[in-house]
């Protein structure tokens, strides 16, 4: 199972109202990710833009991700903690009440898979749509860089702007995003829209009446492609205003108050959820296993089948854990519990998982 560092010092820390510190970027899917998270659950917080003076003082993580957590390691010291889905978990161990996992591990299961599915295959669509159509660089290209240097001058905006869309230009082949892979990608994104309106139309959120970690990780991904950039939000106003709607709502859910009986009953998660989870079996499923299969043979290239079409990508080492990750929560679970997964996921293709 996904191991998850609780410190010592937390709680101690925590415990003692100190904003939790952190540096993202209002552009960032995890950023946004993180801050609903954090508003939902109360805690307070500290957001640390780029060219705050504090950063430099600051410890560098292994690997530069947004958002990047300042926590405490054993002695008290800050550490540099990057990864939305275990910090999320981490905050659930420190700070009690308003919990976005389910008490019932059946459902802490589904939602774990689908919060995955958010952040590691909607996040291609992201990535696809943001550097792949000319609209949507010229914005973006013109807009990030402000985030990080709001005073700068148009011609270091313009500079910063084209070498930092030229650098993601280039690493589409990373999330899959090719000419073989595009119309994949993007009837993928449509379907979803659809599959979420029909979900919202019936409750406010996936798993119920109180939001779960799915909802932020879904946000997460739809503060970029609903809302800011251009083609992938002239699709969603088509195919899914309601949703367009959702993603303002939860941008801010600290006037929520949930109850333990706002969760679904887990009798009633696959006919809820079957069409979504048959979205996965059909799409990120394949993928993962692929991917599974080509880390495993040192392989350069991941090759899967999607509605009769080729996938092709490079392995992604990250995504190989993710899968090891889920296998060992459902291993986790008891007997009674594995067998209820099975029977959600017979005949949605997401029963490939457990095998």
């Amino acid at each position: 199972m996904m191991r998850v560092y609780i410190s010592p010092r937390d709680t101690q820390i925590m415990n003692d109202s100190t904003p939790v510190a952190f540096y993202g970027s209002p552009g960032s899917p995890y950023t946004q990710k993180m801050l609903a998270l954090l508003r939902y659950r109360r805690i307070a917080y500290r957001f640390l833009h780029a060219g705050a003076a504090e950063l430099a003082q600051l410890p560098k993580p292994k690997v530069a991700l947004l958002p990047t957590f300042y926590l405490p390691d054993d002695s008290g010291a800050l550490q540099a903690v990057v990864d939305s889905t275990p910090l999320i978990r981490r905050f659930e161990c420190i700070h009690k009440g308003r919990s976005v996992v389910p008490a019932d591990p059946v459902l802490a299961f589904i939602d774990y898979l689908l919060e995955d599915y958010a952040d590691e295959w909607l996040t291609k669509a992201m990535f696809h749509f943001r550097w792949q159509y000319a609209g949507d660089i010229e914005k973006v290209g013109n807009i990030l860089p402000r985030w990080s240097a709001i005073s700068a001058s148009e011609s270091e905006i313009a500079a910063r702007g084209k070498e930092f869309s030229d650098r993601q230009i280039s690493r589409l082949y990373v999330v899959g995003s090719n000419d073989t892979t595009t119309p994949l990608i993007e009837a993928s994104y449509v379907r979803l829209l659809g599959l979420l309106d029909d979900i919202i139309g019936q409750r406010p959120f996936v798993l119920g009446q109180r939001p779960a970690a799915v909802d932020f990780a879904l946000y997460g991904q739809l503060s970029a492609l609903a809302k800011f950039d251009p083609t992938p939000t002239a699709l969603t106003l088509k195919h899914a205003p309601r949703i367009y709607a959702w993603i303002d709502l939860v941008s801010d859910l600290s006037g929520q108050e949930p109850s333990d009986g706002d969760w679904m009953d887990r009798t009633q998660i696959r006919e809820s959820l079957k069409p979504l989870l048959s979205e996965l079996g059909r799409t990120y499923v394949p993928v993962m296993l692929a991917n599974a299969q080509a880390l495993t043979r040192n392989a350069e290239t991941v090759n899967a089948t999607i509605d009769g079409l080729q996938w092709v990508q490079k392995p992604f080492p990250y995504q190989g854990k993710c899968l090891a990750w889920l296998n060992d929560m459902f291993s986790s679970l008891g007997n009674a519990d594995q067998n209820s997964v099975r029977e959600i996921f017979d005949g949605t293709g997401c029963e490939r998982l457990l095998q």
